[in-house]
């Protein structure tokens, strides 16, 4: 009976971690007759496991039920589990906190001995520090949003302006971006005839649905350069963030490839466009001038104003004489400036 069990459990994870497995092939890797695999697949039917024979009954496939039937993982996929659970625990979805940690209850009390240990050296190790508490998302209303651009379906809902006005929006929802503890539905805006960002944790989804749409390309290049938008939502969003919400917005021509520059650009700072082999675009937006001209000088490379505020060039211009005052005299005997060490 262990020697059967043991080999049920085997056949299980066989099924789990492929779509389709021949009779054949799950024989030779159990070691037993292809008889002996249809007398085991029909057990884990009893057990109420959907294992569904392919056209010829040549193979099998686990299939979807009615129920949640037990996984076998093996110990990374255990461990990345875990963490998702923690993190989940207090993350931005508001009320699947509980139902989180009940599982990672679960989870961890059924861990072998040498899991445990990893998961909790990485738990005593890790510190999340610098996070700022983001607007919580309700499940329902993400799972609604999700299936709507799943399924491809207009969607209607009430929708709380950053001033406190509210009002109806109908839009062709597109992707739910996660991005910096908030999430955003990038939309066609049907009343609008305009793309738009709207804030998930801000929108009350009416229902039902609208009817379906042909999906729009993404008017924002996504780095190849061929202005297809390239469906890089989240190359649209950035840009979205960090160029259209701010009341300073300036456009620079970096003289790098946008190849070269991508990793001194962090997501929220701005939006890199190419051009050609040699520069690229750089679409910035911020509170004050001042932050502009840090943010376009920290990307450390050549560049020209090209659609830009004059309180920007005024700003680049004192950022720059502080600069040089700062040096004025440095180069003295010893290289430590007039003040030595």
């Amino acid at each position: 009976m262990v020697k059967t069990s043991a080999r049920l459990l085997k056949l299980l994870a066989l099924l789990q971690t492929r779509r389709e497995r021949s009779g054949a092939e799950l024989a030779e890797r159990l070691g037993v007759s292809r008889r002996t695999v249809r007398r085991d697949v029909e057990r884990l039917r009893e057990l109420g496991y959907p294992v569904h024979a392919t056209p010829g009954a040549t193979g099998y496939r686990l299939g979807a039920g009615a129920g949640l039937p037990p996984l076998l993982l093996d110990d990374e996929e255990a461990v990345a589990v875990v963490v998702g659970l923690r993190t989940a625990a207090g993350g931005s979805v508001a009320g699947i906190e509980e139902s989180s940690l009940r599982a990672l209850a679960k989870l961890e009390q059924v861990l072998p001995a040498r899991l445990r240990h990893r998961v909790a050296t990485l738990h005593g190790a890790t510190v999340r520090a610098g996070e700022v508490p983001g607007p919580r998302v309700r499940p329902d209303t993400l799972m609604a949003v999700a299936e709507a651009c799943r399924r491809r379906e207009r969607l209607r809902f009430d929708y709380e302006g950053t001033r406190g006005g509210s009002g109806v929006r109908c839009v062709e929802p597109h992707s739910l971006v996660s991005f910096d503890r908030r999430w955003y539905l990038v939309a066609w805006d049907t009343d609008r005839a305009d793309w738009r960002t709207f804030r998930v944790d801000r929108l009350a989804p009416r229902t039902p649905t609208g009817p379906r749409f042909v999906p729009r390309p993404l008017p924002y290049t996504d780095g190849d350069g061929d202005g297809d938008g390239g469906e890089d939502v989240a190359a649209y969003l950035s840009h979205q963030l960090s160029a259209r919400t701010w009341p300073f917005r300036a456009t620079v021509v970096l003289h790098e490839s946008a190849g070269a520059v991508a990793d001194r650009v962090w997501p929220g700072m701005g939006a890199v466009e190419p051009v050609d082999d040699r520069s690229c675009l750089l679409h910035v937006g911020a509170a004050t001038p001042r932050d502009l001209a840090w943010m376009i000088t920290s990307v450390d490379a050549d560049f020209t104003l090209r659609d830009a505020p004059p309180e920007l060039a005024e700003a680049l211009r004192v950022q720059g004489t502080r600069c040089l005052d700062a040096v004025a005299g440095a180069d003295g005997p010893s290289g430590t400036g007039a003040h030595g060490a």
